[in-house]
């Protein structure tokens, strides 16, 4: 496991290159996202969808930003659909993405300096702007520990997408 980039934007630091993405039920959330995340002089990719469709999905958007995240293509992800809920679970189906439902500052950090998060995941018809803003922002300010604990128990998730067991089969 490697330490994440420096992901704020900083005068001695490139800012972060971060991917977005919503269906129906985040698309408002996300566009108030995307804005405040260009404010604070990010670069942003937006994987969709570009406007509200009440009949789109949110795995044909939120995969799309899973696969740039596990290849690297981006920083960090954020997803959002109506409660959360579908965004994590699409996300971390795939290998390499490690997402989490988010309603509260504590695990928006916790989660990556213990667990390596690479993509939160919000409810757009459950978070209010300020709230979703501020765990963004502290989600995007916190770095992995590197504890050797924590890259033990990585390595056992990673082992998991490598090699699902049997029964799973």
């Amino acid at each position: 496991m490697s330490v994440p980039p420096t992901l704020e934007p900083t005068a001695q630091t490139k800012p972060a290159l971060i991917g977005i993405a919503a269906d129906h039920g985040g698309f408002e959330l996300k566009q108030h996202l995307a804005g405040k995340l260009r404010e604070a002089g990010h670069r942003v990719i937006d994987f969709g969808d570009d406007r509200s469709q009440p009949d789109d999905d949110y795995p044909d958007f939120v995969v799309p930003l899973a696969r740039a995240v596990a290849r690297g293509e981006v920083n960090r992800g954020v997803a959002v659909c109506g409660s959360g809920v579908g965004a994590s679970v699409a996300a971390n189906k795939v290998a390499g993405v490690r997402a989490c439902l988010i309603h509260e500052t504590f695990s928006a950090h916790q989660g990556v300096e213990d667990d390596d998060l690479n993509l939160i995941c919000l409810g757009g018809l459950v978070v209010g702007h300020a709230l979703a803003w501020e765990l963004v922002e502290t989600f995007l300010a916190a770095r992995f520990s590197g504890a050797e604990r924590h890259h033990r128990r990585l390595a056992k998730i990673a082992e998991l997408e490598n090699h699902p067991p049997k029964e799973a089969l």
